[in-house]
């Protein structure tokens, strides 16, 4: 009975979290079923807080993402890029949509899929009002690039970092095992996504002149990025923890920006959406009951059982089974036991490399999947934009089976090659 408990407890938090009912915040659902679970004594204290405690290098990552998007975002780094692929896309709304995918892939790439879904969202959603194009497909473009391009690096996702965790390969061998995954995840999102919204694509729109030029300021928090990317990219070489190096070199960042201006820092402080950090914290703790329940036991026997398979079989049915898994209970949490459970065992590099292509590409199907579909759709409502979940659904069902299938089977060829 316990158990029903905690699946029950769990899984209505999740939705109240997305269906946000009486306007409430997301993070108040979340943390009140961690807190239930903790009240009605489903796990005890001590547990919710090593679970708590399990996140740190995560809160530091996305802490120090999210200062230096927002940095970026007051500078005008976002508008600035939004209003150039506007103006280049010339009218055509297909160029468009091309040019808004590329932005938001290279956003994901160095700066974290939430950077795309919390910051580029709401800049690429003012400049296609300027540009008189309906904004759904662009929309779209940035909630699914978010997912698809999020294990090109190690950096691109947080829920990277709790998949491996203390085990984190190093860059080369990193992209040895990802960089055709990713490429042809990002293709094939791209080419379904168009297709998917190919009537939208066909009423003409109007160019809109980006901003003149860039500030000083903006340059500076440009450069900022590009700096903060290499140091990742070096710590992540290094096999180093992420967070801590993420949240110190954007804090130095911001640091530089606000003496340079010598403005008061509480107020781009407050803008910083600091309520995510407790809301992972409360998935977190979530997971830990789950687990409890005997998730984590069920997840080893069916990796064990999977082991056994023909490798084409086990990778798609392991990479399918976590895939649409990461929509039922959100990415970072089942990443973290998935994790937990690949480190319990002596698995195939093949089923490591599947299970982390389920976890990121995964919620693609909807936006429970993911902290960054949760975080693009809270984006949209700051902005007076109501997009349902159903909407974002409809989308998934036909996109993400077929790219998911592909991006599996690139994993498969380079088993062959």
């Amino acid at each position: 009975m316990s158990f029903a408990l905690i699946w029950i407890i769990t899984l209505a938090s999740i939705a109240l979290m997305l269906l946000r009912p009486w306007g409430i915040p997301e993070v108040v659902w979340t943390s009140a079923g961690a807190l239930s679970l903790c009240l009605l004594r489903l796990i005890p204290w001590s547990l919710a807080r090593h679970a708590v405690a399990e996140g740190v290098d995560v809160y530091l990552f996305l802490a120090g993402m999210m200062l230096l998007s927002e940095l970026a975002k007051v500078q005008g780094v976002f508008d600035w890029l939004a209003g150039i692929a506007v103006k280049r896309g010339d009218g055509s709304p297909r160029r468009l949509f091309t040019l808004i995918y590329s932005v938001g892939t290279v956003v994901t790439i160095f700066m974290s899929n939430d950077a795309t879904a919390v910051v580029l969202t709401p800049a690429v959603l003012s400049a296609i009002k300027q540009a008189g194009a309906k904004p759904m497909p662009y929309l779209l473009a940035c909630a699914m690039i978010a997912n698809a391009a999020s294990f090109v690096l190690p950096i691109s996702n947080p829920a990277n970092l709790v998949v491996f965790h203390n085990a984190m390969p190093p860059l080369p061998a990193w992209l040895r095992m990802f960089a055709l995954p990713s490429l042809v995840a990002v293709v094939s999102t791209y080419g379904l996504l168009r297709w998917y919204s190919r009537r939208e694509l066909q009423e003409s729109c109007r160019g809109a002149a980006p901003r003149a030029r860039l500030s000083h300021l903006g340059k500076i928090s440009l450069g900022g990025i590009l700096v903060v990317a290499a140091v990742l990219l070096i710590a992540s070489a290094l096999k180093l923890d992420l967070g801590l190096p993420t949240c110190l070199a954007a804090v130095a960042v911001a640091c530089v920006a606000w003496i340079w201006e010598r403005s008061n820092p509480i107020h781009l402080l407050r803008q910083v959406s600091w309520s995510v950090l407790p809301l992972v914290a409360a998935l977190f703790v979530m997971l830990e009951a789950v687990q409890r329940a005997g998730a984590a036991q069920w997840l080893h026997t069916a990796f064990v059982r999977s082991a056994a398979w023909p490798p084409a079989a086990s990778a798609f049915a392991l990479g399918g089974a976590v895939g649409f898994g990461t929509n039922l209970v959100n990415n970072l949490p089942l990443g973290l036991i998935v994790g937990t459970t690949l480190r319990s065992g002596s698995f195939p590099h093949l089923l490591e490399q599947t299970v982390l292509v389920g976890v990121d590409l995964g919620p693609n199907l909807s936006v429970t999947g993911s902290l960054a579909t949760i975080l693009w759709l809270m984006a949209l409502r700051r902005q007076g934009l109501h997009v349902s979940s159903w909407e974002f659904m409809k989308a998934g069902l036909f996109i993400l089976p077929i790219s998911l299938l592909l991006t599996i089977a690139a994993i498969m060829l380079l088993q062959i090659i």
